[in-house]
């Protein structure tokens, strides 16, 4: 098992960066809500409390036992989890003059290991409204700002193991020397090994496999895409044939796309079947709108297609997917029952009646680290730097009702910006790219003749695992020559536009 450090989460935006950072020094981490207890044991070495958009002064503020998880293990606190140690070991917190938001020059006030190999006056990035004024006894000001009276500090070792406050926030780009904090305790405070490396995930999930599905079946939907590619292969490694691949039309696939991933698949040693569903999927879709119901009609179907095929396969007492960390974070809320951003096909209970466990690989990893994961089980690369592609498909790439012609319409105009990423080397200087197609049509003018016909838009974006992005910033040139390639080749599309929202507070996609 893999030493471990747990990130409790107060409902910080930058919770999961926390969790990048810890993994980049290759060391597991896991996140968890505040408010659910904590297992201890010996591969637990560290905790560590995010920021929070609450006020440690409000009635109802977060709060956890700190002084019961010092008694077992050292403790970084950032931004609110500074603020919250402090206030419970008796310190002030009060209501910043103003709030303070953006870089600050850090200036180091006394020796400590949290700060090897840190230079004084490094940039950091502050986000608070409320400030530490007062620390309590036992505590010592490792660091201030300018305008910060207490930007660091640390509990004295008197007894218990030991705590570090940060009010700024090592783990976002800014804080140039914040990785290094975040190292230091990892490795000089909580001695971690950092050990946590593609090849011993695959050792490790591998001997886990076999162990969870024994002389099992398991059955898997396949996408095509990286994620499910990477589980099944990972599945394949520990039972071989016994994992039964199925590969679904479900009709709003990428142009070509059912023969050309079959056909990978079968290159790649995958024991995969291909089903060819696109009817049942139009007719189910017909008249539908709604986007989130859009996404329970296909994941609905998906799990019919399942039950059909499960059904002929009485062996298969397991179901792979490939649910990738991002999954779980955005499914679970830190306050408890909380408004749904968008259902994911991948998270969630399954009906009773398919009587099949889960199987899910990849459910600690990051979308980057499941492609290095992927290159090291020898998966072609191209395949591995495909881009993302949503569960239900172009279905919420077409805004409205689905039909077959207005997939055809997309498909085609996908195509053609695709591989004009690709021709003009652009693909893989982007993370994620694709095609909507507006429900909106518009006058133009085609040699004599008017049209009214659709508008589609060009999304791409940069990103490192998909929990935050910002629009790429495509050359001019290029995107001219997708609009007049689209415009000329795809007729019923007449308008091209150009999607620059970043998210937050837009998302990825437009549905």
């Amino acid at each position: 098992m893999t030493e471990k450090i747990l990130i409790l989460d107060f409902g910080s935006q930058y919770t999961q960066l926390i969790a990048r950072a810890v993994r980049e020094a290759n060391v597991y981490c896991e996140i968890q809500p505040f408010h659910k207890a904590i297992e201890f044991d010996e591969h637990l070495k560290g905790v560590i409390l995010s920021g929070s958009p609450a006020s440690v002064n409000e009635d109802e503020a977060p709060n956890v036992d700190i002084q019961a998880i010092l008694a077992k293990l050292p403790l970084l606190t950032i931004c609110y989890g500074a603020q919250l140690s402090a206030k419970n070991f008796g310190g002030k917190v009060e209501k910043s003059n103003k709030r303070e938001y953006g870089r600050a020059q850090l200036r180091i006030q006394k020796d400590d290991i949290i700060f090897k190999n840190i230079p004084d006056n490094s940039q950091v990035w502050m986000s608070h409204s409320d400030s530490i004024t007062v620390l309590p006894e036992n505590f010592e000001l490792l660091a201030d700002t300018e305008s910060i009276p207490v930007a660091g500090f640390r509990k004295k070792a008197d007894q218990g193991h030991s705590l570090h406050g940060f009010q700024f926030h090592p783990e976002v780009y800014h804080s140039t020397e914040g990785k290094t904090m975040i190292r230091n305790f990892l490795v000089e405070i909580c001695g971690c090994s950092q050990n946590w490396t593609p090849a011993s995930f695959v050792n490790e999930t591998v001997a886990q496999l076999k162990e969870q599905i024994g002389e099992g079946h398991v059955i898997m939907a396949l996408s095509g895409g990286v994620d499910s590619t990477v589980a099944a292969t990972l599945i394949h490694k520990a039972i071989g044939n016994r994992l039964h691949g199925i590969f679904v039309d479900n009709g709003v696939l990428r142009k070509d796309e059912f023969q050309q991933v079959l056909d990978m698949y079968h290159n790649i040693g995958l024991n995969v079947k291909g089903i060819d569903a696109k009817n049942m999927f139009y007719d189910a879709l017909a008249g539908k709108s709604d986007p989130e119901e859009k996404r329970k009609i296909i994941g609905k179907l998906f799990i019919d297609v399942f039950q059909i095929e499960a059904s002929n396969m009485l062996e298969a007492k397991f179901l792979g997917q490939g649910t990738i960390y991002p999954d779980v974070i955005e499914s679970v809320s830190v306050h408890g029952p909380s408004q749904t951003i968008k259902s994911h096909h991948n998270v969630g209970g399954l009906p009773d009646t398919l009587h099949l466990k889960l199987v899910e690989p990849l459910r600690s990893l990051f979308k980057d680290e499941v492609r290095k994961v992927g290159l090291e089980l020898g998966i072609p690369s191209d395949m591995i730097q495909r881009h993302p592609f949503p569960g239900p498909g172009l279905a919420i790439r077409i805004l409205g009702e689905i039909t077959p012609e207005k997939v055809d319409l997309l498909q085609r105009a996908d195509a053609i910006y695709i591989n004009g990423l690709k021709e003009f080397g652009l693909y893989d200087k982007v993370w994620q790219a694709g095609t909507i197609l507006l429900p909106v049509k518009s006058v133009g003018v085609m040699g004599d003749e008017r049209t009214y016909e659709f508008t589609v838009a060009l999304r791409a974006v940069t990103s490192v695992d998909g929990m935050t992005a910002d629009w790429a910033h495509l050359p001019y040139e290029f995107l001219a020559h997708m609009s007049n390639s689209i415009i000329n080749q795809v007729r019923g599309i007449n308008r091209v536009v150009y999607d620059i929202s970043s998210k937050p507070p837009a998302t990825i996609e437009w549905e």
